[in-house]
């Protein structure tokens, strides 16, 4: 019976929603969401911040080894669920987690080393120039962390982005405790208002305005998983600023299977380190996916960690088209493939267990994260 639940607790099935008509539109499912609340806080020692920030995360388990891993037991998910709390003063909780499923009525090659360049072929990144377009939805909802990394907005005040960006494993980053936020202006030139002589073959300069963060929420399971293949599963954090960012920003969602994205494919931008103050945007094909996983072959640099992975499918209770936030760009991992070595980038999915404590930590309430 154990076994049941926790089946029913990690695989919370989709409901397909397929419309009628012969114009099929790639439509987002609905999802039974469970619900993920605190149980208790501890006060843990204040970190020492001697880590050094990785832009990238290096894994040699492939598809084949995660679909092989065993489930995880109840127990494991809630040890894997809970989390930790880092203040900007630099004081540190840990909180555990318990784990709820609502009835539909209810309210509720080992080892191989590798260069940083993760560029498949033809490099198939879009340099995005022009505050048009780079200060305009979806782009804008892109933002660079103090620590290198990408970040995207998910809320007035909330940041999606790598556990890597700021957690090791072990230890939190140097620059964590001050982290800070960067967004994307226009970088005026004093005397330019009211001048009509402009050069369209120029892009207009941009600079970064920051926001320093109030704190950060990280999975245990990227702590206690980083030693091994189940802490790529988890890597991912949630940033709250100290102050509204005042853009529009994107909103997250359950990954459906990579069979019903449109046209396979998923979208990122993130400051790819290769292109300094450059937004890079790129988009291609899912070449295989696990529960927790998506692989693909989107070119990529050290920087882009943490962008997330996005796709523009019809809300039907809507009646428009949305963008959602499926996934998190997370790095780089060789795959022994047969005995032939092959790579991949990777990202990790939105489970309707991560969608459930992800929406926690932004909106406090369990009843306003109910569909993912």
């Amino acid at each position: 019976m154990a076994a049941l639940s926790t089946l029913i607790l990690l695989l919370c099935a989709a409901k397909d929603v397929m419309p009628s008509s012969p114009h099929w539109k790639p439509t987002w499912p609905s999802y039974r969401v469970p619900v993920i609340l605190p149980q208790s806080t501890l006060n843990l020692d204040k970190p020492q911040f001697d880590a050094e920030a990785r832009l990238e995360v290096v894994s040699p388990c492939g598809p084949a080894c995660h679909k092989s891993s065993p489930l995880p037991t109840y127990e494991e998910v809630k040890d894997y669920l809970s989390y930790e709390t880092l203040y900007a003063n630099g004081s540190l909780t840990e909180t555990e987690v318990g784990i709820y499923i609502l009835s539909s009525g209810g309210d509720g090659s080992r080892g191989r080393s590798r260069t940083k360049r993760q560029i498949y072929g033809y490099d198939s990144r879009f340099s995005i120039f022009g505050k048009d377009f780079l200060l305009n939805y979806p782009f804008s909802t892109s933002v660079k962390l103090s620590t290198g990394c990408t970040g995207t907005l998910v809320a007035e005040k909330h940041v999606l982005t790598a556990a890597h960006c700021i957690h090791d494993g072990k230890s939190y980053v140097k620059g964590a405790q001050k982290l800070r936020v960067g967004f994307l202006k226009p970088k005026h030139k004093d005397g330019s208002k009211g001048s009509n002589i402009t050069n369209s073959a120029m892009p207009e300069k941009m600079k970064f305005q920051w926001i320093r963060v109030k704190r950060t929420h990280v999975p245990k399971g990227w702590i206690k998983g980083n030693a091994n293949d189940i802490g790529m599963d988890y890597d991912y954090a949630l940033l709250e600023l100290k102050k509204p960012h005042k853009r529009k920003f994107m909103k997250i969602g359950v990954s459906p299977p990579a069979r019903h994205l449109p046209g396979g494919r998923i979208h990122f931008s993130g400051y790819d380190n290769d292109r300094p103050g450059n937004l890079v945007y790129r988009f291609c094909d899912v070449k295989d996916e696990t529960y927790d996983l998506l692989y693909q072959q989107c070119d990529a640099q050290p920087g882009a960690s943490g962008s997330g992975v996005y796709v523009r499918m019809w809300k039907r209770q809507n009646h428009k088209w949305e963008r959602k936030i499926i996934g998190i760009f997370s790095g780089h991992q060789w795959v022994d493939m047969n005995g032939t070595p092959q790579d991949f980038n990777v990202a990790v999915r939105i489970t309707p267990l991560k969608y459930a404590q992800i929406c926690y930590w932004i909106k406090g309430n369990y009843l306003d994260c109910r569909e993912g």
